[in-house]
């Protein structure tokens, strides 16, 4: 059994926030073990400048840590799952799921605004595909206006006039204690949210049997089966960062019920499609439901949207 356990992490409030919960249920869960945390910055916290789509693919606010795993400089890496790519490097895995909090977005207006009192001139700020896609879809005469940054200083600029309105996933407010900004918390038939948001993940490495009994008890089977499922969707779909796609599930009597939808930038074409089956069969749902999107031309919308970002 070993002594002690590094845990890779970013080092923004709520990726420390993630880390230090990781940290304190394996502290509860065996209590003999030393745990430590490592601030690793990724690419993502570097950029701060620049569209999320713009920059490239999902590693990037994962590749720097998981390098890191795998030269063994930390034993663990703890994300937002929302945030790991589904082909990991080679040698890494999923090594366990927390217990997943709200999994909505979250409409953050100022002055107590909501999604239904948006008027036409309107800013709302993401950097989400996905977000504008929904937002779009609803009203398209409102303005996007891209953010970046963390959740405080996002807040902030909201605070002092760049946008009236943002998207965010509320579990992220909720973890930070700043559910008092939150207005609304976001129908997911209306923007429905990124696949496996809300839940907490732990990357370990291949063959490292002493990480995994740890993680064997760390894991909550429940969010395992539903991000299986989401995960399995997105893997099929080769979506990341800068096409608007997104489900999620629900798992009630041994059911599992997947809904997605996949949609053009602007909203005008946005397909959607709900699944359910067995709750351990969450991989072949989702691929299922991924085939079914893909008759339904999910395929050609996903294609001239990453042709268009590889021309810019």
């Amino acid at each position: 059994m070993k002594k002690t356990i590094r845990i890779g992490t970013r080092g923004s409030q709520l990726a420390l926030y993630q880390a230090k919960k990781v940290k304190a249920t394996l502290e509860v869960l065996f209590p003999e073990l030393h745990v430590e945390l490592k601030i690793i910055k990724t690419k993502g916290d570097k950029i701060l400048d620049v569209a999320l789509s713009k920059i490239g693919d999902k590693g990037l606010f994962t590749k720097e840590i998981e390098n890191e795993l795998i030269d063994g400089s930390v034993d663990i890496a703890v994300h937002s799952l929302k945030d790991l790519p589904t082909k990991l490097p080679e040698g890494l895995k999923l090594g366990a799921v927390l217990e997943r909090g709200e999994f909505r977005d979250a409409f953050v207006g100022r002055n107590g605004k909501k999604l239904a009192d948006l008027k036409a001139g309107d800013i709302v700020a993401t950097s989400s595909l996905r977000r504008i896609a929904g937002l779009l879809k609803i009203n398209n005469q409102i303005i996007i206006k891209d953010i970046r940054g963390n959740v405080n200083s996002r807040l902030q600029k909201m605070e002092d006039g760049y946008c009236d309105a943002m998207i965010m996933a509320a579990a992220g407010l909720q973890r930070l204690e700043l559910d008092s900004y939150i207005t609304e918390i976001i129908d997911p038939e209306i923007v429905m949210p990124a696949v496996s948001q809300g839940a907490i993940a732990i990357e370990t490495r291949m063959n490292d049997p002493e990480t995994d009994v740890l993680m064997e008890k760390l894991n909550h089977t429940p969010t395992w089966n539903a991000i299986t499922a989401e995960r399995a969707f997105l893997a099929r779909l080769e979506g990341g960062c800068q096409v608007p796609l997104g489900c999620y599930s629900k798992v009630e009597d041994g059911l599992l019920t997947l809904s997605g939808f996949v949609a053009s930038v602007d909203g005008t074409q946005y397909i959607k499609e709900t699944i359910s089956g067995e709750v351990n069969n969450g991989a072949e749902l989702g691929v299922q439901m991924a085939e079914k999107m893909i008759e339904r031309g999910a395929g050609q919308i996903l294609n001239q949207i990453k042709s268009s970002n590889n021309t810019h």
